[in-house]
């Protein structure tokens, strides 16, 4: 038997597994908010699926709820990659220039995401101000709910652009500067 093997089988010759404890507790309230609208979404689908093959008779309201369900998914989730500092970035040059100079485009950075998000959330505010009462085209709700979930999420991703752009301050350096770090606080 080889050394692998031998790890693999228990001393009584058979195969064991363990898993690894799973830690529900990385996961935030916005993380089960996204889970949530998506196993709606994943129902309304399937329910548009049914009436249209199955009962021949396609159910109109399934395609623009889960259109605007799809826009709240995206949105939170949204925060949900804010928080956790994953969205797409570039550190290829922060290897290049010296060392506090990183620093000082990192916080600009910081910044910059905090000033963007903010200002979009508050153009969210304005559009919700301007489309008023309107209704949605085939379902009598009004537009102002799926504005409303774009508005949530953008303040959200505000939010918590401003607890990570703290937590690179109080760390002295942000995932940009160093990537290779691993398990920052999220």
């Amino acid at each position: 038997m080889s050394e692998q093997q031998e790890h693999v089988l228990g001393e009584d010759g058979q195969f064991h597994v363990e898993d690894e404890a799973v830690d529900l507790g990385v996961y935030r309230w916005e993380d089960w908010a996204s889970l949530t609208l998506f196993a709606a979404l994943a129902l309304i689908v399937f329910y548009q699926v049914f009436t249209r093959y199955v009962m021949d008779d396609p159910a109109g309201w399934t395609e623009e709820i889960a259109r605007y369900f799809l826009v709240a998914i995206v949105f939170i989730g949204a925060a949900m990659s804010v928080r956790k500092n994953n969205h797409i970035q570039v550190d290829y040059f922060y290897r290049l220039i010296p060392k506090p100079a990183g620093r000082v485009l990192s916080t600009f950075v910081d910044v910059f995401r905090c000033l963007f998000l903010g200002y979009a959330s508050w153009l969210c505010w304005l559009m919700i101000q301007r489309i008023g009462s309107s209704r949605m085209a085939i379902v009598d709700l009004p537009m102002g709910w799926v504005f409303g979930a774009m508005l949530f999420g953008f303040a959200l991703m505000f939010w918590r652009s401003l607890l990570v752009a703290w937590r690179h301050w109080q760390q002295g350096y942000s995932a940009l500067e160093r990537p290779e770090v691993e398990g920052e606080a999220r």
